[in-house]
């Protein structure tokens, strides 16, 4: 392998790194690691959003490197628009979910002293996994929203930067490897809190909530800095 090669899958790998912790994919995943009472299953969230980020990458991005197109703006931009829905959708089931937990109250006597224990636990007919709280599949899903919505630029950079087809399926695959490095880090870091106050309830929730509304006003920002600011809504007025 070439030399030139080489030094564009190094940086390809690099800018997956880069790509994988940018806001609004941190956010996202954020609301489904903050579920998580264990940091393996905080990381391993990270890991499926780019499995599913990588596998719309590489699909979207092999089809239009061989025709040698660009995707549109108007496509690519409502892309884009549609991360911004899904942080809002996110956001506010993560708000919600407290209205999920069966929350009551045991009190125990010791020495003539009551003492209260607060228990939590989820409803049946949650879609998280009913033991470790972490629904991979929506981890998954959420990598494959945000491939669709970063695929217009990576096709355009891919392009600009290999000569073949066969190239341009490595240098996917590589940038792809990045982001699951990236997002995998990310997710461990953001899992730390959630464990450590899985059995503090009310800490708990406080944090959950806090990513909740972060999410719900990020992506709110985020469709209207598309849709007013950059012209989405104008363009598709025409």
């Amino acid at each position: 392998m070439e030399q030139s090669l080489l030094s564009v899958l190094t940086l390809a790998f690099g800018l997956g790194i880069k790509h994988a912790i940018e806001p609004d994919h941190v956010i996202a995943v954020s609301t489904v690691a903050s579920q998580t009472k264990r940091l393996r299953n905080a990381s391993l969230s990270g890991v499926f959003w780019g499995i599913g980020h990588t596998a719309t990458l590489f699909g979207v991005g092999m089809v239009f490197i061989r025709l040698k197109n660009e995707i549109p703006e108007k496509w690519a931009m409502s892309l884009e628009f549609l991360v911004g829905i899904m942080l809002v959708y996110l956001g506010i089931t993560s708000l919600l979910s407290y209205n999920k937990k069966k929350i009551h109250v045991h009190v125990h006597e010791h020495g003539g002293v009551a003492h209260k224990h607060f228990h939590s636990h989820e409803q049946v007919g949650s879609h998280d996994h009913p033991h470790h709280g972490v629904s991979y599949l929506k981890s998954m899903i959420i990598g494959l929203i945000h491939g669709l919505a970063g695929s217009a630029a990576l096709v355009l950079w891919t392009m600009s930067e290999v000569k073949s087809v066969w190239e341009g399926a490595v240098y996917i695959l590589v940038f792809g490897a990045g982001t699951v490095i990236g997002m995998l880090l990310s997710t461990t870091m953001i899992g730390i809190p959630f464990v450590l106050s899985a059995k503090k309830t009310d800490i708990n929730h406080v944090l959950s909530r806090i990513i909740g509304g972060v999410s719900t006003a990020f992506g709110i920002y985020y469709m209207y800095n598309l849709g007013v600011t950059e012209g989405l809504f104008n363009l598709w007025a025409l």
